[in-house]
């Protein structure tokens, strides 16, 4: 992967129901899931870290970061049926989504 191609695309989900540990298992095996979509170069999801700064938004459930080799295959991502699957059956658990796309300068 060069620096040229890297394309990240870094997600941010806030739960209808932040404290049901159920919907949130929900939400991680959907994500966890979507690791199989072949462009998907590499992905971590996470939870906020116990960091405490001004600049610091802990507010949200779970984030799911992407690598890929280019804009190409994140779009290409998108359409998966498996990523289409994912948003039907885990959308009703969220309450909003924030994302960020990003290249390298």
């Amino acid at each position: 992967m060069t620096a040229k191609t890297m394309f990240v695309h870094h997600v941010y989900f806030w739960l209808k129901n932040p404290d049901s540990q159920e919907d949130l298992q929900k939400l991680i095996e959907g994500l966890k899931k979507l690791g199989k979509i072949k462009t998907l170069k590499m992905f971590h999801l996470g939870k906020p870290a116990d960091t405490n700064r001004d600049v610091i938004d802990r507010s949200y459930s779970i984030s799911w970061l992407n690598i890929f080799d280019s804009k190409e295959d994140e779009e290409k991502y998108q359409t998966d049926p498996i990523h289409l699957k994912f948003v039907e059956e885990c959308s009703p658990l969220w309450k909003k989504v924030v994302v960020y796309d990003s290249v390298d300068v």
